[in-house]
């Protein structure tokens, strides 16, 4: 069973979303909570592998539950942020929190039910154009670049890989650009992951960024 949380604070959003869910047979709501404080502990003592949680609420707000959540070494639970804007100055801190992707309060149930699958396998579900028009959004302007723990370990060709998967690029994209079979751009993928100590591609791109590796507007690098 794939063990999902729900966290709003609002009732009837927190019911719908728990009704939706739950209707999946291979879907088990093992949690809700209605402010971030009861998300962290909930997420403690039931770890489900994906919690929905809301961006606004009392006590502690999303992006402050989220990143308790993600630095809990023992925890891998999966966060999915909730939120009533496509682009949201929130969002952006959210992903940086930790949050593996969001999805938007009126999101159709059956791309919701998909959503919280592709979390659950691993994958972040932020579609690469979107992660990219989010974070150039607001690094944009910005010299402030700061050195990441994991950038300098990263082989030249990792290095190509990390650009082209911040620039919006999937991994057969990647194979292709770099005249690599996909199963090497997948190990190519999974060591710069481990080497930067982050949790995912959405992780990863925010990383690039921020590190001045990739820069808004810049051109990715061609084979």
């Amino acid at each position: 069973m794939l063990r999902v949380g729900v966290v709003d604070d609002q009732a009837l959003v927190r019911t719908g979303f728990s009704m939706i869910l739950g209707s999946e047979p291979d879907f088990d709501v093992v949690c809700e909570a209605s402010n971030g404080r009861e998300a962290v502990e909930l997420c403690r003592r039931y770890r489900p592998d994906v919690v929905l949680m809301d961006i606004r609420m009392p006590e502690l707000d999303g992006i402050a539950a989220t990143r308790l959540i993600t630095s809990d070494p023992e925890n891998r639970t999966r966060v999915l942020m909730l939120t009533t804007f496509d682009i949201d100055e929130y969002v952006y801190d959210a992903i940086r929190a930790g949050a593996s992707g969001f999805l938007l309060k009126d999101t159709p149930p059956d791309d919701l039910i998909a959503a919280v699958r592709v979390l659950a396998a691993g994958d972040a579900l932020l579609a690469p154009s979107v992660t990219r028009r989010l974070i150039e959004e607001f690094v944009s302007g910005s010299s402030d670049y700061s050195e990441a723990p994991g950038v300098a370990d990263l082989t030249m060709r990792e290095t190509d890989v990390l650009k082209l998967i911040a620039r919006g690029f999937s991994n057969q994209e990647i194979a292709a650009e770099l005249y690599l079979g996909e199963t090497t751009i997948k190990t190519h993928v999974s060591r710069v992951l481990m080497k930067l100590g982050v949790r995912d591609r959405v992780q990863a791109v925010v990383t690039a960024y921020e590190s001045g590796l990739v820069r808004p507007g810049q051109q990715p690098p061609t084979s």
